[in-house]
């Protein structure tokens, strides 16, 4: 018996950001940045928008949509 591919989607969680913590709306893995695309690991996860309702990889990437959003 072969085992489950979870590289795909099933492994993308899908969360609900508050100011200063997240609820997980369906269990998974990760959350993409939405600045980078790259993977976040939830447990990794710090760094997000509840205005927005995304999540940052780093500072950088915080700070990068910030000034997009803030010219």
């Amino acid at each position: 018996m072969n085992a489950p591919d979870t590289s795909g989607g099933q492994d993308l969680a899908i969360l609900h950001y508050g100011d200063g913590d997240f609820t997980v709306v369906r269990p998974g893995r990760f959350v993409p940045c939405a600045v980078s695309g790259r993977r976040i690991p939830l447990e990794a996860l710090r760094y997000w928008s509840a205005e927005f309702q995304e999540a940052y990889a780093g500072p950088g990437e915080a700070l990068a949509r910030w000034r997009e959003r803030n010219p």
